[in-house]
């Protein structure tokens, strides 16, 4: 039986940029109907490739080389209007930063349905509000906060990048370009999302090319998969071939880095109180109506001792980040307290909450969005160390000394964010939050965008740090083998409220709530032979909405 003929053929393809080439003669192809996965680590090219298929490559970046064959005919020779006719119908995109592709200031609703209408001008804005609405809902967002229709900005990473997969499979386009589309989700959410993609597969023969630095989900869901590295494809073939008999060193060294075990963290021997918050609550309010109002964060209390680590896991929309903010004071509460050191952070204002905010930092779930974009990347770690008057003398080698931390040279001091992979702007991210050795630091997603490699030289540098400086984390991921890896205690969020607490063992070996088991049912496979979380998470899934139905919320 004769092979069909791709969908899509990418052929030696470049793409340079004035700092050099970003893509450096890539060829690959797609088939009707399959699952290519295209890894590699952060600033390999994969996002540049992906943005190449539809031309859409940032200014000053142009495509130098190469062909892309669509149904056999080269894009890159397409008309205006031909492209217009071709994007969004024919081949669809997730971007990998959700929150900078959806547009700010209009509901998540009406950009679902500007979609459809776009390719179907005859729907009727009623009728592509309700389509909307049933491809949010379908992909996990509760019906209530939909109804709400919220801005891009109060909604949680997680929730902003089933916004951008409901807007990319509305319409069942031919070949969907999907651009990490599972990074910023918990691992339930994770398979659903999984599981939609190979629907959409069998269902309307949809050809995916699905771009991630995660060995777990090339695993659980590609056919084929092709190793990216410096710009090119390094080795590609079936995804048991190429985990079993990797032909390249640098496929070697990928799987290796998977199969590697946790890391090992000090045991905790005991601490002052660094941090604690009592009660807290958050709620947000949009229009008026019956469900304007939606409790973020309800009643929660925790505390982490100096030289600790607590791992706050839970799905996306639990209110981890809404909670990280509050503590912060980055969102208002409802009532409740926040306690640094001892003192209460809500009842200070002016000089000594700036003061106060030295000491505890945050590293915010989206990169892009925390860093000026108008700003070098130095600038921007430097920015602290002038807000707070650290500057000085040394301050240009502290940020130096902060970015060669994270795996960052002097050289990426002087580009703007917008010039970074999605893993270069997390380690700025990261530089910008320790360039001031805070005494508690709020970590939101640290490592979520970052290849194997890089994540756990990142992972490595923060528990070295904490063991140095006596440093309190408070660790929110999705990630629940890293938060096992990195927390002497895991708190686990579900609807707004703390439902478990315990050690990092009896948290992933003995889980009492039924999220909690969910969440443990839901790891990824380590090899394709282990495919099936999608099966296990189902069952385990419904345990625990009828938890959630049958609780007192």
């Amino acid at each position: 039986m004769t092979a069909p003929e791709p969908l899509l053929e990418v052929q030696d393809l470049m793409v340079e940029f004035p700092r050099g080439a970003a893509v450096a003669g890539t060829s690959f192809d797609v088939r009707p109907g399959e699952i290519l996965g295209l890894m590699g680590e952060s600033g390999a090219g994969k996002t540049m490739t992906a943005l190449s298929i539809l031309r859409l490559i940032p200014s000053p970046g142009r495509i130098t080389g190469g062909r892309i064959l669509w149904r056999g005919r080269n894009l890159l020779g397409f008309s205006q209007a031909e492209l217009r006719a071709t994007r969004g119908r024919e081949i669809a995109m997730i971007f990998q930063d959700p929150a900078a592709a959806l547009h700010p200031m209009l509901r998540v609703d009406a950009q679902v349905a500007e979609a459809i209408r776009a390719h179907a001008p005859g729907t009727s804005r009623r009728e592509a509000l309700d389509r909307a609405t049933d491809a949010l809902v379908g992909l996990g967002v509760p019906l209530a906060r939909v109804r709400q229709a919220p801005f891009p900005h109060q909604w949680s990473g997680g929730m902003c990048q089933r916004a951008m997969l409901a807007m990319a499979v509305v319409n069942r386009p031919s070949l969907l370009v999907a651009d990490e589309p599972t990074t910023a989700l918990d691992g339930i959410t994770q398979a659903r999302v999984l599981g939609i993609l190979e629907r959409l597969r069998n269902e309307s023969k949809t050809a995916i090319l699905l771009i991630t630095h995660d060995l777990s989900v090339i695993a659980e869901a590609a056919d084929r998969v092709a190793i990216m590295r410096d710009g090119r494809v390094v080795e590609i073939g079936e995804v048991a071939r190429v985990f079993d008999e990797p032909q390249h060193p640098y496929t070697a060294h990928l799987v290796e880095q998977s199969r590697r075990p946790a890391l090992r963290i000090p045991r905790l021997t005991g601490g002052i109180p660094a941090l604690s918050a009592d009660n807290v609550q958050v709620r947000y309010r949009a229009r008026s109506g019956r469900d304007s109002e939606a409790v973020a964060v309800d009643d929660v209390s925790l505390a982490v001792a100096a030289g600790e680590t607590l791992g706050l896991v839970g799905e996306s929309g639990a209110g981890k980040s809404s909670l990280a903010r509050a503590i912060i004071r980055l969102t208002d509460c409802e009532h409740g307290t926040v306690r640094v050191a001892g003192a209460d952070l809500m009842a200070m204002r002016g000089e000594e909450l700036r003061r106060t905010r030295a000491d505890i930092q945050i590293v915010f779930q989206n990169p892009y969005a925390s860093l000026n974009p108008r700003r070098t990347v130095g600038a921007n770690v430097a920015e602290p160390l002038r807000i707070h008057d650290r500057f000085g003398a040394d301050g240009a080698s502290r940020v130096t000394r902060a970015l060669e931390s994270v795996g960052l040279s002097a050289g990426h001091a002087r580009r703007l964010p917008r010039q970074l992979s999605g893993g270069e702007r997390q380690r700025a991210a990261i530089a910008r939050a320790l360039v001031l050795s805070p005494r508690i630091l709020i970590l939101d997603e640290p490592v979520s965008s970052l290849d194997a490699p890089t994540r756990q030289g990142i992972l490595s540098l923060l528990i070295e740090l904490q063991s140095e400086h006596d440093m309190a984390y408070l660790f929110i991921s999705h990630d629940l083998e890293v938060i096992r890896a990195m927390s002497h205690r895991i708190a686990v969020m579900y609807r707004g409220r703390i439902v478990e607490t315990g050690t990092a063992e009896n948290i992933m070996l003995r889980p009492h709530h039924p999220y909690t088991r969910a969440l443990v049912a839901s790891q990824p496979a380590r090899h394709p032979r282990d495919r099936g979380r999608l099966i296990g998470v189902a069952a385990a899934e419904e345990d625990y909405r009828r938890a959630g139905r049958d609780s007192n919320r």
